[in-house]
């Protein structure tokens, strides 16, 4: 049903009764009938966290089928211009939002803002599925072969003692994306303190918005290196997963591993709400409010990412409801 990842959610029009949010609540024998539910629904930023608002979009179909849902997945910080310019309702992100950014809402008079955790991610650090000679990386290698002290190196092991005399292709996000920050902010940030330079990447690499095509420039080289979200790079073929070593030993990426923050290169998914839109507008309302529902466990398992704790859902769910800000 998914068509592509950046697509317009056309839902057909039926009418939504009692007697089914009833039954789905556990009660029969409701006869009077809700008005329909209408209008529009527009989300955009993170492409990591763009299929689990779409996947809860087509769960929402069967529930409000009078909306149109719009999502699209330029990265998270073209994600909060877009949002911060009042041009969207809802802004997926792969990182929480930015002192700046916040400030960049408040001026344009966007002050009321929900922040909701969604699930937890982990980021995939990869090479080509024939790499035979590199099986962990850890956190210090990382920062020698893509931190900015790895630039104009063109061997793995020009970059890092210990490593591959092979040719280095590096693929990943580019700054416009938030997978890109939270890398930087996880894996480069301190050892940049540490080296007394800029925390952030080389700029000699191939970046892209779209984790699709950093897949295919993993797969296109014999001893690439890349990073991108886990959900995207799990089942993708032409490609291994790496472990990683962020001080406690090499850890491989599993669900489980990401799930309990073992794997050290782990984060939490957002999305942002423009809480005066939702009160305005009744089916941003009904979307978020389906959103925080039991649908956001089933759509976060079934695009692959891992669910959030019952506690964390809980949280999720009242912060919502209760239209709790940030300041």
């Amino acid at each position: 049903m998914r068509r592509s990842r950046r697509r317009l959610l056309w839902l057909p029009v039926i009418l939504v009764t009692l007697s089914l949010v009833a039954a789905a609540c556990g009660g029969d024998n409701v006869e009077e009938e809700t008005p329909t539910v209408s209008g529009e629904v527009s989300i955009s930023g993170s492409s990591t966290v763009e299929p689990i608002s779409i996947r809860v979009a087509e769960l929402f179909e069967d529930v409000a089928p009078d909306v149109s849902v719009t999502v699209d997945g330029p990265g998270t910080g073209d994600g909060f211009k877009l949002f911060c310019e009042g041009a969207t309702d809802i802004s997926d992100a792969s990182r929480q939002i930015k002192d700046a950014e916040k400030e960049d809402c408040f001026e344009t008079g966007i002050t009321n803002i929900v922040e909701l955790k969604v699930a937890i991610d982990g980021i995939a650090v990869m090479t080509n599925a024939g790499n035979d000679a590199v099986q962990c990386l850890s956190f210090h290698q990382l920062f020698d072969l893509i931190g900015p002290n790895g630039e104009g190196t063109s061997t793995w092991a020009e970059a890092s003692d210990g490593l591959p005399d092979a040719p280095l292709d590096i693929f990943g996000p580019g700054e416009e994306s938030g997978t890109f920050d939270s890398f930087v902010e996880i894996v480069l940030e301190d050892l940049a303190e540490e080296a007394g330079t800029d925390a952030t990447t080389r700029t000699d690499y191939s970046p892209s918005g779209d984790d699709n095509v950093i897949l295919q420039g993993i797969q296109s080289s014999d001893t690439s290196l890349g990073w991108v979200g886990f959900a995207f790079a799990v089942n993708a073929s032409g490609v291994k997963l790496l472990e990683v070593d962020g001080g406690n030993g090499c850890v491989e990426p599993t669900e489980a591993a990401i799930a309990s923050n073992e794997y050290p290169v782990s984060r939490d998914l957002w999305i942002y709400v423009n809480a005066d839109k939702a009160a305005a507008n009744p089916a941003i309302d009904a979307y978020l409010d389906f959103y925080v529902s039991d649908a956001l466990t089933q759509a976060v398992s079934e695009v692959g990412y891992v669910p959030l704790s019952d506690a964390a859902h809980t949280e999720t769910a009242d912060r919502w409801h209760n239209r709790t800000l940030i300041s």
